[in-house]
């Protein structure tokens, strides 16, 4: 009853707010489709339009609104499950649980379920010496669940070097933002001794598993230092696991590795009959604390 009337309490205070930052211009609409279409004709990706191509016509003559089997995916392109209609609360857990989850950069919304999922076991996380350092030299802060509607569309920003080229939509921080509001997404805000928010990111439990959607930072390392916290305290109550969908560079740095889609499948069906933590979240141990963190010696 308590947790309702804040979520209640929340969501009232933060419509306003959120109508205004959970816009896009027509401008960036526009650059949005260019770079998407740009992106999906490179050379590795346009083997894949045919089926992307045949999946949207056929939902388009009788549209699905059933959530798909993940490990039916198409191969070409990898992963492509089934076209999202639906992003309300009930569907978008139901999705998680099932090991799917939304992403699109223009058009129709996709639910994908890639053949190998990067995943991150907390007692193999790793955290380099450097990053001890800094956690424990005062120059930055983490907080948990503070402000989600700026760490959304932070991750939704520019990237220095980068094309502006990004799945989270205003349809997408709406359907989180909705989650958050239910207790069930999370996000984790580093600020520096200025007081300003220089690092974040997001992501969605479902019962002890936690797929991980997107980061920023505006500081070098300073990300690090927030998925230390979050992967610390997603180990501390009692998490199997960390999803972070596809791997990359970064994941592989802190150690996200890959397994197959019938292992990953297998782990989430355990992990979810399992309680998790809903409702805001609190810090239960500051930086100088989990800097000491040996994870492969806990477990």
């Amino acid at each position: 009853m308590t947790f309702h009337a804040e979520r209640l309490t929340f969501a009232s205070h933060g419509g306003d707010r959120r109508e205004t930052l959970f816009r896009e211009s027509a401008f960036e609409r526009v650059e949005r489709w260019a770079l998407a279409f740009a992106w999906a004709t490179s050379p590795k990706r346009v083997a894949g339009l045919p089926g992307l191509i045949r999946m949207i016509a056929r939902e388009a003559l009788a549209p699905d609104y059933a959530l798909p089997d993940p490990e039916r995916a198409l191969a070409s392109p990898p992963g492509l499950a089934g076209i999202a209609h639906d992003l309300s609360l009930p569907k978008l857990m139901g999705a998680y649980a099932r090991g799917l989850y939304p992403l699109s950069h223009a058009g129709p919304m996709k639910w994908w379920s890639p053949p190998r999922r990067s995943v991150l076991f907390f007692d193999e996380f790793h955290m380099s010496n450097n990053l001890r350092r800094l956690m424990r030299q005062g120059r930055y802060s983490v907080t948990f669940d503070r402000d989600f509607e700026a760490v959304i569309k932070a991750c939704a920003g520019k990237r220095a070097g980068r094309w502006h080229l990004t799945w989270i939509t205003p349809r997408i921080m709406r359907a989180y933002a909705e989650a958050f509001d239910a207790g069930h997404a999370h996000c984790f805000e580093v600020w520096n001794k200025d007081g300003e928010l220089v690092a974040g990111g997001y992501g969605l439990g479902t019962g002890a598993a936690f797929s991980f959607e997107s980061q920023f930072a505006h500081e070098a390392n300073a990300s690090k230092v927030g998925m230390s916290v979050l992967n610390w305290h997603l180990d501390h109550w009692g998490y199997r696991f960390n999803d972070g969908k596809l791997i990359g560079p970064l994941w592989a740095s802190v150690g996200f590795r890959e397994i197959p889609r019938g292992e990953f499948l297998d782990r989430l069906a355990e992990a979810v009959r399992l309680p998790g933590k809903t409702g805001r979240w609190q810090m239960e141990a500051d930086l100088a604390t989990i800097s000491q963190w040996q994870p492969a010696a806990v477990h």
